[in-house]
C-alpha cells in the first residue's frame, strides 16, 4: 500500500529555503542603511539566483562608489547581503599579476555566492590598468579605477597586493596579503558564514 504525499516536493523545498533565510536578517549592523535591492548584483560573475529580493542592509563597509576601468559608475551597495572579497592591486605589480589565476579561480568557483571586486591603484594610467586585467585574465571580476587612492585610503591599504575579506553582514574580517591557498580558504569560510 502506498501512502500519498501531503505536500508536493517543490513546495517543501521552497518552505525549507525560506526558513533557512529568516535568521540571516538578524544581528545586522545597526549603523547601516536599509535599501530594497531589485537590481542584479554588480559584475559579470554574478548570477541571477544571487539577486536579493528583500530589503538588504547596506553596511558602512560597502557604502562607497567608484568608476570601473571601462568608465561605468559602480555602487558597492549592490554587493550588500553576500560576502565580498576586495583585491587591491597595481598594474606594474608582478605579485598581483601572479595572483590573477587564483582570483579568476575563486571568482568562477564562488560565482553568485561570494562577490569579488578589484581596485586598481598606485598608477595614473588607465591603459596600464586595462592591460593588467587582460594579462592576468581577470576580466570576469569588476575592477575600479582608483587613481587618486580614495578607496585605498578608506580601507587603510598601504601596499599591493592586499585583500579585504568582508562577511555577508558587512564586517571586515581580514585585511592583508593572501596566497592562493589562503584566498580559497577565506572564500570557503565567507561562503559558509
Amino acid at each position: 500500500m502506498r501512502v500519498p504525499r501531503l505536500l508536493p516536493v517543490s513546495l517543501v523545498v521552497v518552505v525549507l529555503a525560506a526558513t533557512a533565510l529568516l535568521p540571516s536578517a538578524c544581528g545586522r549592523n545597526v549603523q547601516a542603511v536599509v535599501r530594497t535591492m531589485n537590481t542584479k548584483p554588480a559584475g559579470p560573475a554574478a548570477s541571477p539566483s544571487a539577486t536579493p529580493t528583500r530589503p538588504v542592509t547596506v553596511p558602512a563597509s560597502l557604502m562607497f562608489t567608484g568608476t570601473t576601468l571601462d568608465g561605468k559608475a559602480f555602487d558597492a551597495s549592490t554587493l550588500a547581503g553576500r560576502p565580498v572579497i576586495i583585491w587591491f592591486w597595481a598594474p606594474w605589480c608582478a605579485t598581483c599579476l601572479g595572483q590573477g589565476s587564483s582570483v579568476s579561480d575563486v571568482a568562477a568557483k564562488y560565482s553568485g555566492r561570494v562577490s569579488l571586486l578589484g581596485v586598481a591603484g598606485l598608477d595614473q594610467s588607465t591603459k596600464a590598468m586595462n592591460e593588467f586585467v587582460t594579462q592576468a585574465d581577470v576580466g570576469m571580476v569588476p575592477h575600479l579605477n582608483d587613481k587618486a587612492g580614495v578607496l585605498w585610503k578608506r580601507f587603510g591599504i598601504k601596499e599591493q597586493s592586499t585583500f579585504v575579506m568582508i562577511n555577508r553582514s558587512g564586517t571586515v574580517m581580514q585585511t592583508g596579503y593572501m596566497d592562493s591557498v589562503t584566498l580559497d580558504e577565506w572564500a570557503v569560510y565567507l561562503d559558509k558564514h
